[in-house]
């Protein structure tokens, strides 16, 4: 007598379907069938990824609008100059630049020994980089590594420019 290939199913969500199990072993039909009975169908599991994924985005655009306005009130505040890119770039680089310089301040002002002397002069020369894009590209940098990157980004012998942002 052959295993049988056809397993009834009573999911989680108490749909009921008959599953073909022929495409796994013999021996590991039962197992299969009693965890597939802890799920639920795939319709059910379908709609319900749909429902997680809308809410995830949901969720996201609220979070950046948020980040959002916490750096546009940060960069008036601080009088950051507005940046230059592509229309999605501008946003991020703004966002980018707001936590760049406050984990940097953190990091060597309030925890480091840099004085508040030495930060303004960090913070002019972030004004003078208005690149969305550079300040994209730092965003995975270290807070103690901004002083220098400033420096390099700054100096007069190298060009400031980025074909893609």
């Amino acid at each position: 007598m052959a295993v049988k290939t056809i397993w009834p199913i009573n999911h989680s969500c108490g749909h009921h379907t008959d599953r073909d199990l022929s495409d796994r072993p013999a021996d590991r039909r039962a197992g299969f069938a009693e965890w597939l009975a802890t799920q639920e169908c795939t319709t059910c599991w379908r709609a319900s990824k749909e429902v997680n994924e809308q809410d995830k985005a949901a969720w996201l655009k609220t979070k950046r609008a948020e980040e959002q306005a916490a750096s546009d009130a940060w960069s008036q505040q601080y009088r950051m100059p507005l940046l230059e890119g592509t229309e999605r770039a501008i946003p991020w680089g703004a966002r980018c630049r707001h936590q760049a310089l406050s984990a940097a301040y953190t990091a060597l002002v309030v925890e480091g020994d840099t004085s508040e002397a030495e930060w303004e002069g960090i913070e002019e020369s972030a004004r003078t980089i208005t690149r969305a894009g550079w300040w994209i590209d730092q965003r995975s940098s270290e807070p103690d590594d901004l002083p220098e990157l400033l420096q390099d980004a700054t100096a007069a012998d190298r060009p400031n420019v980025n074909p893609y942002f």
